[in-house]
C-alpha cells in the first residue's frame, strides 16, 4: 500500500512541466546567490525553447486553477484517503506545497517579461530551414512579451580579396548571400552580427575569447553580400 507522501509526489508531479519549470526556478535561485553579472541559459532548438518558455504561464495558470477548487477537492480526497486506508494522507499538505510553488512560478514568469533582466539572442546559418526557424522563434517570443533584438547568423564564408573560391565554395555564397539579403529585411530593428566559418575547431578558453572578437568587430562581408 502506497503512503499519503508517495500520493503527494505523485499528484505534484502530474502537472504538465512541473519538472522543469520548478527546475528552472531551483536554478534561478541558485542565481540571484552568485556573484554574477549576467548569466547565459543555452537554449534547445525551437520547438524546445518554446516549450521551456510556455512552462511558467502553463504551471502558473494549473496550480491557479487548482487552489481555488481546493474546497471543493479536499473533503473529497479525505474521504477516499480513508476509503484505501491512507491515513497519514493529508490534503493540506499538497495545497501548502502549491500555494509555496506558485510564487516562484509566477516570479518566474515577471523575470522572462522584464527586458531589463531577460533577453533573447537567436542564433541561426544562413540558410532556409534555419531562417524559418528565426522566424518562429521571434514571433513567439514576441507574442509572450520576452525581450529579443540579437540575431548572431554563424557559418558564414568570408574571403581575403586574394582568394580564388572554388564552384563549392562560391555555390555556397551566393546561397548565403540569399538568405542574409532576407535576414537584414526582416530584422531591419535588430542588431545582427555576422560570424564565420573557420576551418578549426574553438576550443580552450584563449580561442574562446580570440573568436569572441568577431561579436564586438566587423569582420567583412562574405562574398556576394553588400553592405
Amino acid at each position: 500500500m502506497r503512503t499519503g507522501k508517495s500520493v503527494i509526489h505523485e499528484l505534484l508531479g502530474a502537472f504538465p512541466g512541473i519538472d522543469e519549470a520548478m527546475s528552472y526556478a531551483e536554478v534561478m535561485k541558485l542565481v540571484r546567490g552568485m556573484n554574477f553579472s549576467v548569466v547565459v541559459f543555452d537554449t534547445a532548438p525551437t520547438g524546445h525553447t518554446l516549450r521551456l518558455l510556455s512552462f511558467p504561464t502553463v504551471v502558473e495558470k494549473g496550480l491557479g486553477k487548482l487552489l481555488k477548487l481546493k474546497a471543493q477537492i479536499s473533503p473529497f480526497m479525505r474521504q477516499v484517503s480513508s476509503l484505501l486506508g491512507m491515513n497519514d494522507f493529508n490534503p493540506e499538505q499538497i495545497s501548502s506545497k502549491l500555494e509555496e510553488m506558485l510564487p516562484i512560478i509566477q516570479q518566474v514568469n515577471e523575470q522572462f517579461r522584464d527586458p531589463a533582466q531577460t533577453t533573447f539572442v537567436c542564433i541561426c546559418i544562413a540558410e532556409f530551414l534555419s531562417l524559418y526557424e528565426t522566424e518562429r522563434l521571434v514571433q513567439e517570443l514576441t507574442k509572450s512579451q520576452i525581450d529579443t533584438h540579437n540575431i548572431v547568423v554563424n557559418q558564414l564564408l568570408f574571403l581575403d580579396k586574394n582568394d580564388k573560391p572554388c564552384r563549392l565554395c562560391n555555390s555556397r555564397h551566393r546561397v548565403q548571400a540569399k538568405y542574409l539579403d532576407q535576414i537584414e529585411d526582416l530584422y531591419e530593428d535588430f542588431h545582427v552580427t555576422k560570424l564565420p566559418l573557420l576551418d578549426h575547431e574553438v576550443r580552450g578558453s584563449s580561442q574562446i575569447v580570440e573568436f569572441s572578437e568577431n561579436l564586438i568587430r566587423s569582420r567583412g562581408t562574405p562574398l556576394g553580400v553588400s553592405e
